[in-house]
């Protein structure tokens, strides 16, 4: 499951996020879920508000060129997944 925690800090992430204002620029194309059993696969995130029940932790930055992951938040979960298909964070979120 992605349990998504974003952090304050960037030493306390497991990667730097960059929201990209076009789904054709995302390496992932996120859906946000309402409930933690819904959150399968990379895709769909679940927002959690501590470290110990995260699967993920992120820290959100502005520049495209300053992230490891570049992101895009879908209304549907079917919309969601990997655009980048041999990222190397691919399957490590959930």
């Amino acid at each position: 499951m992605a349990k998504i925690l974003e952090v304050k800090h960037e030493n306390q992430a497991d990667a730097r996020v960059c929201e990209v204002a076009y789904e054709s620029q995302a390496d992932l194309c996120w859906h946000e879920v309402a409930y933690s059993t819904q959150a399968t696969g990379d895709g769909s995130w679940f927002f959690v508000n501590y470290e110990n029940q995260a699967s993920f932790k992120i820290f959100k930055v502005k520049r495209e060129s300053q992230a490891d992951l570049k992101v895009f938040k879908v209304a549907h979960a079917d919309q969601a997944g990997w655009r980048t298909q041999g990222h190397a964070l691919k399957g490590k979120l959930a």
